[in-house]
């Protein structure tokens, strides 16, 4: 597959061509379901279009039942932004139903399979774009990261995910999960072109009140050989697989061989991350949603009455692992117990904010895991438990707001990916793509 960057280079005529050839090949891998459809429209560079990111006159569902039938009236604001320099959405990729789950098994339209090994997840939310590209179906993608969703479905399928500050990236047209964390970012091949997305679709948007309003680019400053002070969290790797542990080795060697300075410190124990997050990302969820109710736009189920029609739309609308988040997120807002947990998450997230901002007094940079071991197979996560404590590594970098990128460091004894992350302090996207680019020239000589 050639690169974003190679692709902007290419002529008209061949870029027609690459694209009838790129529909050809997705139509004949259809059980990898990474795209729910495909799109080609435009004369631009195809890119995959996760598919809660609005594209006029595109069907548009969120993975969701209750969403069939609903037309995109407008544009994203990073969909304009794509058209404008050149890039075309090219087909809508399958994710987890409102972004709510770490497998892409939560789908209206079914699973995705992992293009590495079929028996395996490819991660989640953003599974369907992270399979397109490691498959070879797509030169690049879109993704939403709430609490990893671009970082752990790349890590998982061996190519370059990047969650960017909260407010550099414009929400605005993005179907909402949870409003103060959700971030849509780009999946691709490799890190450059992971940078050259980034600047397409980041900058400013009077359309979205949390837009930073910065527009600043990376691409034409990367520099590779920055000389940066790298932490990496020893104690923080306890909970990781050996897999982890030996790619998390692996890297820390590699960036001294390009000369960082690497140095130790410490987190908060994970845990209290998993407690923050679901509880703040299901409070925003149950109110995000609260819109869909077969009255406005989406599937309806006509009831004996207006309140029995809300009743029989989102029963048989959403899916098990969205109707369980409502539910939580309800509680935890309800009378009683609004102080006891969400008051209490914020005061953690805060907390967590806090321990970053001072681990960042220090350096440039933080080596992380993405998640605790390499995608596991299909039917090994059997609570929703266990996928919840699958986003340990990933989710902390959202409840503060930072950029992070994933990019694939080794692979196991079963050829399975492992992917580590960089995370950076806030707007600091140039040196974590700078410190990103070095990692990864380092481990591919």
């Amino acid at each position: 597959m050639i690169t974003l960057k190679e692709a902007l280079q290419l002529s008209k005529e061949e870029l027609n061509k690459f694209k009838d050839e790129l529909k050809a090949k997705i139509e004949a891998n259809p059980d990898l379901n990474a795209y729910i459809d495909v799109n080609n429209v435009g004369d631009g560079i195809p890119i995959a279009i996760k598919d809660n990111i609005q594209v006029k006159d595109w069907s548009i569902t969120s993975g969701s039942n209750i969403l069939q039938g609903y037309i995109a009236p407008y544009n994203a604001t990073v969909i304009e932004k794509m058209i404008q320099a050149g890039l075309s959405p090219f087909g809508r990729t399958n994710m987890d139903e409102f972004a709510m789950g770490s497998t892409t098994e939560t789908s209206f339209y079914g699973k995705t399979l992992n293009p590495i090994n079929k028996e395996h997840v490819p991660g989640g939310s953003s599974g369907g774009s992270a399979a397109a590209v490691g498959a070879g179906l797509a030169i690049a993608a879109l993704g939403s990261d709430t609490g990893g969703s671009i970082r752990q479905p790349a890590a998982y399928c061996g190519i370059v995910g990047m969650k960017p500050t909260y407010g550099r990236v414009s929400r605005y047209g993005l179907g909402a999960y949870a409003s103060s964390l959700d971030q849509i970012g780009p999946m691709t091949q490799n890190v450059e072109d992971a940078a050259i997305l980034y600047d397409i679709i980041s900058g400013s948007d009077e359309k979205d009140s949390t837009n930073a309003m910065k527009d600043d680019k990376v691409c034409e400053n990367l520099n590779a050989q920055r000389k940066l002070t790298i932490a990496v969290l020893p104690k923080y790797l306890e909970k990781a697989s050996d897999d982890v542990k030996e790619a998390y080795a692996k890297a820390i060697e590699a960036l001294k061989s390009q000369g960082h300075t690497i140095i130790e410190r410490e987190m908060m124990d994970a845990k209290f991350d998993i407690s923050a997050y679901y509880i703040t990302a299901t409070a925003e969820a149950t109110t995000n949603l609260a819109r869909y109710d077969g009255i406005r736009y989406g599937n309806r189920v006509e009831g004996k009455n207006l309140e029995d029609t809300f009743i029989q739309t989102r029963s048989n609308g959403f899916g098990d692992e969205v109707k369980r988040r409502i539910l939580l997120g309800n509680f935890v807002l309800s009378s009683g117990y609004y102080e006891a947990y969400y008051v209490k998450a914020q005061k953690t997230r805060h907390i967590i904010k806090d321990a970053y901002a001072k681990i960042f007094e220090d350096v440039d940079l933080i080596l992380s895991p993405i998640a605790p071991g390499v995608a596991p197979k299909f039917g090994e996560l059997a609570t929703p438990m266990d996928m919840y404590l699958s986003d340990i590594y990933s989710i902390s970098v959202n409840l503060a707001g930072l950029p992070a990128l994933s990019l694939p460091i080794s692979k196991n004894a079963d050829g399975m990916p492992v992917g580590l992350q960089l995370i950076a302090a806030p707007y600091n996207e140039q040196t974590l793509f700078d410190g990103s680019l070095s990692l990864e020239k380092a481990i591919n000589s």
